[in-house]
């Protein structure tokens, strides 16, 4: 099902482009074979969009992608589903797969839903689900309505792209794609990740004063961030308040060039909800996954691996593109600190969580007092970003890619990034202590 799923999208982006639409989704609906309400619901999805079945269907298709809003819930339900999966605790894989306790049975209509007030669109479901029942709504047609409109559109790309298109793939090669494509320039979130670390360094220096005390890091992980917000909410007070590289790349990308659109592009369903939530809402235009990208230059021809370089100076660090997999974000932070201060890298221990279930472990052990470490970080995929639910490699074997890719940065430690340094005084931050001064760093924070 997920298969054609995907071989559904290639048609329709690749019809987009090639200015058939139309006649093309009149084309897959006029089968008489098929589902009219359900096939609607996917493509109406794969638009980016929400639309039931009309006579007038695929004019009011186009007008809702002309005028979509980023708003909408991530992950949803497009068809009723036979329910075959239950086990003998009467209990979906939708449901199992779920951290949130966000997906019921509904008895009258004999199939499983979703509650959205509890969903995080963290997107589990989605992958567990073998029907196709579920789906997460693809942000790209939307897109390509600024991307032929010529508008400034920023590719920022997430550390755990190195590889997925190919071993010998380079990020030079990427940014060549995604200018075929018709963005205007591609970005590391590295480098964006190397902005946080200085921050996640300061903010360890002024929250632990001896080594019974802890912080957890906030950074990178919306499933992470969801679980001590929504279950383990006395911690929050233990939480750096930072947002995301994701996020962090997008406001200071358009503080710089405020005409900018930021689309963020990695392996995460999750992220999709993350742009969406109420105090972020605008600093990331749309997001795409590893695995919608590689559909995208499946249905128009552009293969990375055949691509010309596009070079640029080397900015982002080691540490910055290590935030890719578990364990990359203490590493990041305790050189960090190493480097900065020095006396306070004495009381400096770290610990990561690999996937839901080590984080809950783990965050329930702290919020028991029992606390391993002072600085605590989660990723709430095995593995950490590279094990995604939407990268297109295995997880092994994304893991090696980044590590190999961060040990040849030029860059090592965020602190020694020229041109890092050199973007913080744009915005007013002329050293590290300057993230001591919250009227400073508004651009890095947000409430929690």
């Amino acid at each position: 099902m997920k298969a054609k799923h995907s071989e559904l999208f290639k048609e329709i982006v690749n019809s987009y482009y090639n200015g058939n639409f139309e006649e093309k989704v009149t084309s897959i609906l006029s089968s008489p074979e098929v589902n009219k309400e359900v096939l609607a619901a996917e493509i109406a999805s794969l638009c980016g969009v929400e639309l039931d079945y009309s006579n007038n269907y695929i004019e009011n298709l186009k007008t809702a992608i002309r005028s979509y809003e980023s708003s909408h819930q991530v992950v949803n339900k497009i068809k009723t589903c036979s329910m075959d999966c239950i086990d003998e605790n009467g209990k979906t894989v939708c449901q199992k797969s779920c951290p949130f306790d966000a997906i019921f049975i509904d008895d009258e209509r004999h199939t499983s839903s979703i509650d959205h007030d509890k969903c995080t669109g963290c997107g589990f479901c989605v992958e567990a689900c073998q029907t196709g029942a579920l789906a997460d709504r693809v942000e790209f047609l939307p897109l390509a309505e600024l991307l032929r409109k010529k508008t400034p559109v920023i590719a920022a790309v997430a550390p755990a792209i190195t590889g997925q298109f190919g071993k010998d793939v380079s990020i030079y090669q990427l940014r060549t794609a995604f200018k075929k494509l018709g963005f205007t320039e591609m970005v590391e979130v590295a480098f964006f990740a190397d902005m946080l670390t200085l921050k996640e360094a300061v903010e360890f220096d002024e929250h632990v004063k001896d080594k019974d005390d802890f912080l957890i890091t906030s950074c990178c992980c919306p499933m992470w961030v969801a679980m001590v917000k929504r279950v383990y909410g006395d911690l929050v007070k233990h939480v750096s308040p930072s947002v995301s590289p994701m996020v962090a790349a997008g406001r200071v990308m358009k503080k710089l060039n405020p005409d900018c659109k930021v689309v963020f592009i990695g392996p995460c369903i999750a992220k999709k909800a993350e742009a969406k939530e109420k105090d972020l809402l605008g600093d990331i235009d749309y997001v795409l996954t590893f695995a919608e990208l590689k559909d995208i230059f499946e249905a128009l021809d552009i293969n990375p691996a055949d691509c010309a370089e596009d070079f640029s100076e080397e900015y982002a660090s080691r540490g910055g593109r290590l935030y890719a997999r578990t364990g990359g974000v203490s590493t990041a932070v305790s050189e960090a600190i190493e480097k900065l201060f020095p006396d306070k890298y004495k009381y400096l221990t770290t610990t990561h969580a690999n996937g839901v279930k080590e984080c809950k472990e783990m965050l329930a052990n702290a919020q028991n007092g029992i606390v391993k470490a002072t600085f605590i970080e989660g990723m709430g995929c095995i593995g950490g970003c590279v094990g995604g639910p939407k990268a297109i490699i295995p997880r092994a074997e994304g893991t090696e890619r980044i590590n190999e890719f961060a040990e040849n940065s030029e860059i090592k430690v965020a602190v020694e990034s020229d041109c890092m340094i050199s973007i913080l005084k744009k915005l007013n931050i002329e050293s590290a202590d300057d993230f001591k001064h919250k009227e400073k760093i508004e651009i890095f924070e947000r409430e929690f």
